[in-house]
């Protein structure tokens, strides 16, 4: 049994990978507790904002293993780990457990922080943030992330893109990286409180910002990119837990 506690935000699924590479596929989520950013349009605060740690579980990697099998009927499948920033976490031990009994694991990172652990990934979105994030990306630290991940991890890079500054920045990342599948995405403003249940979402906004993206990429003729939605922003709005 593996000591190593893990802070757990919640876990949820079988549903459906909303973004990137694995966008359509069912997963179950992981999804994590803590983060060392602080967007400023997040739209997951209950999983980073240490406001929110009286509800963030701490568990072993079984513990998560045993309730992610339970909502599986233990088939196995996808695993989502997700945060915050779910790399601060300890999950090699987790990801270990679940290949034993068949599942996949796929992780998405902001790339600030390098784990050895990433070479046991199926799947590592590379996803850093944006400058309408308000954060820096520390650009030896997201190399380090692609190093870690080794040879048999498929690495890919997703940007999120609000304005003509972000979409630059998305230039900037994939000609960084021209080995790496990238996806982009329009941005999904934060809603007006975290703890909003209701699921409410700036629809026009992020469909004007879908078809502006759509014809900047085609417009520049950048062929290697991927434009996608969120697609379950699109089909459940905000709701925590979908």
């Amino acid at each position: 049994m593996s000591g190593d506690l893990i802070r757990v935000s919640e876990i949820f699924g079988p549903t459906i990978q909303g973004e990137g590479a694995l966008i359509g596929q069912p997963t179950v989520f992981v999804r994590t507790g803590g983060c060392d950013y602080r967007c400023s349009w997040c739209d997951t605060l209950h999983a980073v904002d240490s406001a929110y740690r009286d509800e963030w579980c701490p568990m072993t990697a079984d513990a998560i293993m045993m309730q992610v099998e339970i909502l599986t009927s233990g088939t196995p499948l996808m695993v989502s780990l997700s945060g915050g920033n779910p790399a601060i976490q300890p999950l090699g031990d987790l990801i270990g457990l679940g290949h034993e009994e068949g599942y996949r694991f796929a992780l998405e990172t902001q790339g600030s922080i390098a784990r050895d652990w990433f070479e046991m990934l199926d799947v590592l979105t590379l996803s850093p943030k944006p400058p309408s994030s308000g954060m820096a990306t520390d650009w030896q630290k997201l190399a380090e992330c692609v190093e870690a991940a080794g040879e048999d991890t498929h690495v890919v890079l997703k940007a999120v893109v609000f304005d003509e500054t972000d979409y630059a920045f998305a230039r900037d990342v994939a000609e960084r990286y021209p080995q790496l599948s990238c996806y982009l995405q329009p941005g999904n403003h934060t809603p007006p409180s975290p703890a909003e249940t209701d699921g409410a979402i700036d629809m026009a906004g992020i469909m004007d910002r879908m078809r502006w993206l759509v014809d900047r990429v085609a417009t520049d003729r950048w062929y290697d990119a991927t434009v996608l939605p969120q697609l379950h922003t699109l089909i459940w709005g905000n709701l925590r837990g979908v």
